[in-house]
């Protein structure tokens, strides 16, 4: 079955590589959808895909690549939509 979220992730989480290292998941896991980096030190993505990927995902989100410091996660669950070709970086 298949999943959307919707994930804010709150700390060190800029700066750190964690826009890149969750695409090369996304790609691994064939995930579609995006992250980019939003103000006061947060990054937000929109995952989908099937439910053992996301939760994958999800799951690496909570700590993030080696230099980051998450602080905060909020994961939303949304209807999926299929809207996505690939999953991209947004500047």
């Amino acid at each position: 079955m298949n999943k959307r979220v919707h994930v804010v992730v709150s700390g060190k989480v800029q700066g750190v590589f964690f826009r890149s290292k969750i695409r090369e998941l996304a790609s691994k896991l064939k995930i579609t959808g995006y992250v980019r980096n939003v103000q006061n030190d947060k990054l937000e993505a929109i995952f989908e895909g099937d439910d053992i990927s996301v939760n994958n995902i999800l799951k690496f989100c909570k700590e993030g690549p080696e230099e980051a410091e998450v602080s905060a996660i909020v994961i939303d669950e949304e209807t999926y939509k299929g809207e996505f070709k690939d999953f991209s970086v947004i500047n």
